[in-house]
C-alpha cells in the first residue's frame, strides 16, 4: 500500500483512516484506468518484425521495450526511483555484486574473447561451470547453443523494485520453516521470505526465495514466443510459436489489487495460474495447456491440457509432470528451470549448499541484442558477467522420480536462477538449462526477454526458446481455456 501511495504522490506516515480513503482512491484509480492487455500487447508478427530468430543482431529492446510498447501511464506507474531501489535491496539482502566478486582469476579482465582464450587463460575455466565450459567453442553438432566468442562486461548492481522491497521489509522475519526445513504454511504473505538466508536450513531458504520469486512483473505477464527444436545433426526438427498468460494470485505488489487476486485465491490458497497457447505447427495449433499452483506444498497443481486432435480437456495427473509430451526436450517440473514443489512427501529431496562463490554466467540483457545463427546454431553478441551465486545439491529421495539429482546455480544478490543441471537416476547428465533474462532497470524488474536453451544430453536433442516479455494484468476470464479452444 505504501508503494501506491508513492506512486500517486501520496505521503506514507497517515493516520489509519486517511490510509484507507486514500487507498480506495488509488484503487478507484487503477480500476477506472485500467486497460486490458490485448490493447496493446504485439502480436506474434509484430514481434517478428524487430527481430528475427535467426541471424538477426538487431538491439531490438532499444526501440521496441516496455517503454516503448506499453501505454504511458502504465509504464509509468511501474518505474521507480533507481537509487532508491538500489538502497533498498541492498538493505535487505546486505550484499552489492560488484563488492563481493573479483577473488577468483583476478587476472581476467572486462573485454572479449574467444574459445581459443580458454587454453591462453586458464582462469577464465576456473570461473566456468563445467557445462559452460564445453559451450565455449564454434558451433557444430551435437548441441546447440555453442558460443564461439564473448564479451565479459563489468558486474552491476542488481535490485528488485520498490514493490517488492517494500513487501519483502513489511514481512520481514515472518516467514517460518518447521523442524524439517520446510516453510509453515500461511506464514509467507508475500515478498522474498529470507533476503538474508541463514542457519542450519539456508539451502531451503535460499530455494524458497527462488519459489517465490518476482520474475516478469510479479508473475502478472504475456509472452510471445517461439522455439525450435535441433536433434543431434543440428536439423531443425520441429517449430512453434506460443503465447503465455500468467497472474500471481498471492504476495502480488505490482497491480492491483495486492495481496491475493481475489477471494477464491485466498480462500483456495492458489498462487498463480498460467495459461500456454500454442498457434504453430498445424498439428499443434490450438493446443492449450492451463495451471494453477497452490501454496500448498502438498497439494498437486490442476494441470489441464486440452489438444485438438483429442477433441476434449485432460487431467494431468501428479506422476504425468515427468513427461514430455511435445518432445521438446523438457517436462512440466522443469518450467522455468525448476517448477516443482518443495515438500517431503511427494518426491522430497535432500538440500545441500555446495557453494557460495562467483562464476561467469550470461548477463541479464539490456538491449535484446544477443542472437542465434541459422549456421551451426551458436549463440552471438553473448554478454557474461562475474556472479556471485549459491550452488545448491537437490538429491531426490524417491527413486521413482525422473530426476536422481538437480543442481541449481542461484544468484546471491538476486535470487535468479542462471543454470540447472538435471540427472538421471543412473547418475548421468540428462538435461541441463542456461537462462537468459532481461533487465529493465528503471522498473527493477527481470523479465523472460531472453533466450532459453534446453540440452537434452541423453537423447542429443537441443530446444531454443526466444520469448518476448511485457507485463499484463489478466482476469480470470482470460485465463479459461474453453476461451481458447473457441477462439481458435
Amino acid at each position: 500500500m505504501k508503494t501506491a501511495l508513492r506512486k500517486w504522490g501520496l505521503p506514507g506516515p497517515l493516520f489509519p483512516g486517511l490510509v484507507l480513503m486514500a487507498f480506495l482512491h488509488v484503487s478507484a484509480l487503477f480500476a477506472a484506468d485500467f486497460l486490458h492487455p490485448t490493447t496493446y500487447l504485439p502480436g506474434f508478427a509484430d514481434v517478428e518484425k524487430q527481430k528475427a530468430m535467426f541471424d538477426d543482431p538487431r538491439p531490438y529492446l532499444e526501440q521496441y521495450g516496455p517503454k516503448h510498447v506499453l501505454p504511458a501511464d502504465l509504464y509509468k506507474n511501474l518505474t521507480f526511483d533507481v537509487e532508491e531501489m538500489k538502497k533498498q535491496w541492498l538493505d535487505l539482502v546486505g550484499i552489492r555484486a560488484p563488492e563481493v566478486i573479483g577473488k577468483i582469476s583476478p587476472e581476467i579482465k572486462p573485454g572479449k574473447y574467444t574459445y581459443d582464450d580458454l587454453e591462453k587463460h586458464p582462469g577464465l575455466k576456473t570461473l566456468m561451470y563445467e557445462d559452460l565450459i564445453k559451450r565455449i567453442k564454434p558451433g557444430g553438432p551435437p548441441f546447440a547453443g555453442s558460443i564461439p566468442e564473448f564479451e565479459i562486461i563489468p558486474t552491476r548492481q542488481y535490485y528488485w523494485a520498490l514493490p517488492v522491497s517494500d513487501l519483502t521489509k513489511k514481512n520481514l522475519n515472518r516467514a517460518r520453516l518447521d523442524d524439517r526445513g520446510y516453510l509453515v504454511q500461511n506464514t509467507w504473505e508475500g515478498g522474498y521470505p529470507f533476503p538474508r538466508p541463514e542457519g542450519k536450513f539456508r539451502a531451503q531458504q535460499i530455494m524458497y526465495n527462488f519459489e517465490k520469486r518476482y520474475l516478469g512483473w510479479g508473475q502478472n505477464y504475456h509472452i510471445t514466443g517461439r522455439a525450435v527444436s535441433f536433434n543431434s545433426s543440428l536439423r531443425i526438427d520441429f517449430r512453434t510459436v506460443y503465447s503465455v498468460r500468467q497472474i500471481g494470485l498471492a504476495g502480488r505488489c505490482f497491480m492491483e489489487p495486492y495481496g491475493y487476486f481475489d477471494e477464491s485465491a485466498r480462500k483456495r490458497g492458489e498462487e498463480k495460474a498460467l495459461t500456454l497457447f500454442w498457434t504453430e505447427p498445424r498439428d499443434l495449433a490450438g493446443a492449450v495447456q492451463t495451471s494453477i499452483t497452490y501454496l500448498d506444498a502438498e497439494k498437486p497443481d490442476a494441470i489441464m491440457v486440452y489438444i485438438p486432435s483429442m477433441r476434449k480437456p485432460r487431467k494431468i495427473a501428479p506422476r504425468d509432470t515427468q513427461d514430455d509430451p511435445l518432445g521438446m526436450g523438457r517436462i512440466y517440473d522443469d518450467t522455468e528451470g525448476f517448477w516443482q514443489k518443495l515438500t517431503p512427501n511427494r518426491y522430497p529431496y535432500r538440500y545441500e549448499l555446495l557453494e557460495e562463490r562467483e562464476y561467469l554466467v550470461p548477463a541479464p540483457t539490456l538491449d535484446g541484442a544477443e542472437y542465434i545463427t541459422s549456421k551451426g546454431a551458436e549463440f552471438r553478441n553473448i554478454r557474461l558477467e562475474r556472479r556471485p551465486l549459491y550452488v545448491i545439491r537437490l538429491t531426490q529421495l524417491d527413486p521413482g522420480y525422473v530426476y536422481g539429482q538437480r543442481i541449481l546455480y542461484i544468484d546471491q544478490e538476486t535470487f535468479l536462477l542462471y543454470h540447472a543441471e538435471n540427472y538421471d537416476q543412473k547418475g548421468r547428465l540428462y538435461r541441463t538449462w542456461d537462462i537468459h533474462y532481461s533487465f529493465f532497470p528503471q522498473m527493477g524488474v527481470f523479465s523472460w526477454t531472453g533466450l532459453f536453451l534446453v540440452r537434452d544430453h541423453i537423447n542429443q536433442r537441443s530446444t531454443i526458446d526466444q520469448p518476448y516479455n511485457l507485463p499484463a494484468r489478466w482476469t480470470r476470464t482470460d485465463m479459461e481455456m474453453d476461451g481458447f479452444i473457441t477462439a481458435k
